[in-house]
C-alpha cells in the first residue's frame, strides 16, 4: 500500500507493522510449494527477489519515468533478511508450524533492522521553517502527490510522547 510506496509514509509505526503482516502471505505460499513439491528450502527467498525486482521496475519506470519522484522518495521494502530467516527456519526444522511460528516471528522482527540503512538519512532531524521535521517530512511537502490530501498528512510538531499514539506538543 502507500506505506510502501512513500518515504514519508515510512513511519515507524504503521509501516513497521502493516508491511510485514500484508506481505508474508505470498513467500509462505510459495515456500510452501516448493517445499511439498521440490524439496527447495528456499522458496521464499525466490518470492522476494522477484518481488524486489518487479518494485524497482515499477518504482523506477512509473514513479520516476512519468511522473519524476526521486527514486529515493519511493524506494521498495527490503524483505530479503526476513525471508532468509523464514527458509531458514523451515529447512533446519522441517516443520510448517515451527517454520510459521517461530519464522513468522522472525520475518515480522527483521523487517525495520533489516531496512535501517536505507530508512536512516531520511529520519534525520532539519530545521525546516521554523519547524523540527525530517528529510521525509520535507520530501512530501516539496513533492505533492496528486490523490493524496495534505489533510491527511501527520507531521509531528512535539518530541514528548504519550502513552498512545500521538505526541504531545
Amino acid at each position: 500500500g502507500d506505506w510502501d510506496f512513500w518515504s514519508d509514509w515510512k513511519d515507524r509505526r504503521l509501516w513497521v507493522t502493516v508491511t510485514p503482516i500484508v506481505l508474508v502471505t505470498f513467500p509462505a505460499a510459495v515456500q510452501y510449494f516448493l517445499w511439498e513439491r521440490f524439496r527447495l528450502p528456499w522458496g521464499a527467498t525466490v518470492c522476494v527477489l522477484a518481488l524486489l525486482f518487479g518494485e524497482w521496475v515499477n518504482r523506477y519506470f512509473n514513479f520516476w519515468g512519468w511522473t519524476y519522484f526521486p527514486v529515493n522518495f519511493v524506494f521498495p521494502a527490503i524483505l530479503t533478511p526476513g525471508a532468509i530467516l523464514l527458509d531458514t527456519f523451515l529447512m533446519l526444522s522441517g516443520s510448517y508450524l515451527f517454520a510459521a511460528i517461530i519464522g513468522g516471528m522472525a520475518w515480522g522482527l527483521i523487517f525495520y533492522p533489516g531496512n535501517w540503512p536505507i530508512i536512516a538519512p531520511i529520519h534525520v532531524p532539519v530545521e525546516y521553517n521554523g519547524m523540527l521535521m525530517s528529510v521525509a517530512d520535507i520530501q512530501g511537502y516539496n513533492y505533492v502527490r496528486t490523490g493524496t490530501p495534505e489533510y491527511i498528512r501527520m507531521v509531528e510538531k512535539g518530541t514528548l510522547r504519550t502513552f498512545g499514539k500521538d505526541v504531545a506538543p
